[in-house]
């Protein structure tokens, strides 16, 4: 008995030992991060040395690597922490700032590129030279997810704008912008593009999830000023969408497969990133939109932090169900495969999060598809649901909240004595490396450190949404003008290995003319039939395959090619089996 008063003693002595540490640390570190933040952003920062007005550069490193470029979807997600900060009435200096950096966009939205013009594709381009010209270089291009990102910041400020009596410049100046870049979206989601890495060509769980929120904010902005067309045609996108983000979730294995293609496990930042990024807390836990809290996401969040316990020097001998180093993925090479600063702030700042939805709702529920993440805190909990009057309730919620301050003491820990926070830190010795003052990095930081002081984000829709029995393409590829098309399903009884995924391509445009590289991607929802709905032109004969794609090799289904001919009107289903 004596033995365990002491350990339970000693227990609760470094639990306060941590969340002092952590306290300290968000004092000392919040000014030094916004500072280094804001010193990045053209042409007032004082590391942004010939970037243009508004430009927000990734890095001052020009070297070793060079990151001294801006980055649409890293602007777009630093400067959704700045408007946040002044549309919550945080510092209200920063309106300069966000409307120079809305010029900025302006201008580089319509600069030509190697990924098209304005009107061809040119917004997934994901770089440009801080002068605002074209990065013409070698790329993973297009990026599809900075689009949507930089959408979501324009109509947060949108919003807040309207709320303030200034809709004329929200109609005259802002939606211009939003609309060329949510038009991007609800056209081209159902294409292939490089993920936020970098890396990897295919579908990008944190691309699909982003482009979701855009639409569907962007149908609600839309319809706030008049703009009703558009908003029936994205609001009908994002169902599409929302169906295909349920594709990425792997059940048996319990975490989000976060790309469809790269030869990896799926286990990746990307998945906690998008969470975070698509908050919205009268959502709930909602498990269809990976809201921080749902099972889902606590589910994957778990599986990502254990990937990294026997990867990194520095995680070596901390317990099971302690905070640790991560990063990007676990098969990372990358300048040796470190741990991240912005991807160990991250997991924090989902688990916050979530800590605040269950305060909200007062209670806290746990599914057999949550259970283990919930056991690494208390071994006998079950499924349930508990009050916050609960003993459970304190217990689960108090080590969680010591959880996530975990993950920023490992930060703390890492960061050198002036604050200043580079893109990685070593796995070995946990010392600053690659760029220096990423811009993402402050962001980052900032971002959890307010999820931690409770900051709840603008809602943008995620509430109550239903996710469409059956899945259509939708976009550029799949038509949908339901008035010239016929809405074709098809269903193909197909089992699988773990990272294997079935395509459909075929004799037309709607099915990417037999291209193994743009071939469309079936939902596994109803695994082992996959599905897709696609809008096909009416009285046409058509030929198509299934292939299915594991670690880049694509395998066709053995021949002849299947057939049918598209009805004059309605739909049409197609139940097919692999051959």
């Amino acid at each position: 008995m004596r033995f365990s008063v002491l350990s339970a003693f000693t227990f609760i002595a470094a639990v306060v030992s941590q969340s002092s540490t952590v306290d300290q640390y968000v004092t000392t570190e919040s000014p030094i991060a916004k500072a280094g933040l804001l010193a990045n952003i053209g042409t007032t920062g004082s590391k942004s040395s010939g970037a243009k007005s508004g430009v927000i550069i990734a890095s001052p490193s020009n070297s070793s690597p060079d990151y001294l470029y801006t980055w649409t979807r890293d602007s777009s997600l630093v400067m959704k922490w700045v408007i946040d900060q002044f549309t919550s009435e945080k510092d209200a200096s920063l309106r300069t700032t966000i409307d120079s950096w809305v010029a900025a966009q302006a201008i580089q939205q319509q600069v030509s590129n190697p990924s098209g013009t304005v009107s061809s594709g040119g917004l997934g381009e994901p770089k440009f030279n801080i002068d605002l010209s074209a990065f013409t270089g070698g790329w993973g291009r297009p990026q599809r997810d900075g689009p949507a990102l930089r959408a979501t910041a324009f109509i947060t400020y949108a919003n807040w704008l309207i709320q303030n009596s200034n809709t004329s410049y929200v109609t005259s100046t802002l939606w211009p912008l939003i609309k060329l870049d949510v038009d991007y979206v609800s056209a081209n989601w159902n294409q292939t593009g490089f993920d936020l890495w970098e890396e990897v060509s295919s579908s990008s769980f944190f691309t699909t999830a982003v482009q979701h929120r855009a639409l569907r904010e962007g149908a609600a902005l839309a319809t706030k000023i008049g703009q009703t067309s558009v908003a029936s045609t994205y609001t009908a996108q994002a169902a599409n969408v929302l169906c295909f983000l349920q594709s990425y979730w792997n059940p048996t294995a319990g975490y989000v497969t976060s790309n469809t293609g790269g030869g990896r496990s799926g286990k990746d930042a990307n998945s906690a990133l998008a969470s975070v990024h698509t908050f919205d807390i009268n959502a709930g836990c909602d498990a269809a939109t990976f809201q921080p809290c749902s099972d889902k996401a606590l589910s994957s969040l778990k599986v990502y932090i254990d990937s990294f316990r026997s990867v990194y020097t520095i995680n070596s001998g901390i317990a099971a169900n302690a905070a640790v180093a991560t990063g990007r993925y676990p098969e990372d090479s990358y300048y040796g495969g470190n741990p991240w600063y912005l991807t160990t702030a991250v997991v924090a700042e989902q688990l916050y999060d979530a800590l605040t939805v269950w305060n909200k709702l007062g209670a806290l529920n746990v599914t057999a598809t949550s259970l283990p993440f919930f056991q690494q805190f208390s071994s006998s909990v079950t499924a349930d649901t508990y009050a916050s009057t609960t003993t459970t309730y304190a217990t689960l919620t108090t080590a969680i909240k010591n959880f996530a301050d975990g993950f920023l003491a490992i930060h703390a820990k890492y960061t050198p004595s002036g604050g200043a926070l580079s893109e990685q830190y070593t796995r070995a010795a946990g010392t600053p490396t690659s760029a220096s003052d990423l811009t993402w990095s402050y962001a980052a930081i900032l971002t959890a450190f307010g999820a931690r002081d409770g900051f709840i984000p603008a809602s943008w829709g995620a509430a109550g949404l239903s996710v469409p029995s059956t899945c259509s393409s939708g976009g550029s590829s799949g038509g949908g003008d339901s008035g010239s098309t016929v809405a074709v399903t098809f269903n193909v009884y197909a089992t699988t290995v773990y990272g294997e995924n079935i395509y459909l391509t075929g004799s037309v445009g709607a099915l990417q003319n037999w291209s193994p590289d743009t071939a469309l991607l079936l939902s596994s929802a109803s695994y082992p039939t996959w599905k897709i709905t696609v809008n096909l032109p009416p009285s046409t004969s058509i030929s198509y395959k299934y292939i299915r794609k594991n670690n880049g090799a694509v395998t066709w289904e053995s021949d002849p090619n299947l057939t049918f001919t598209t009805p004059a009107s309605g739909t049409y289903t197609l139940n097919d089996t692999w051959r």
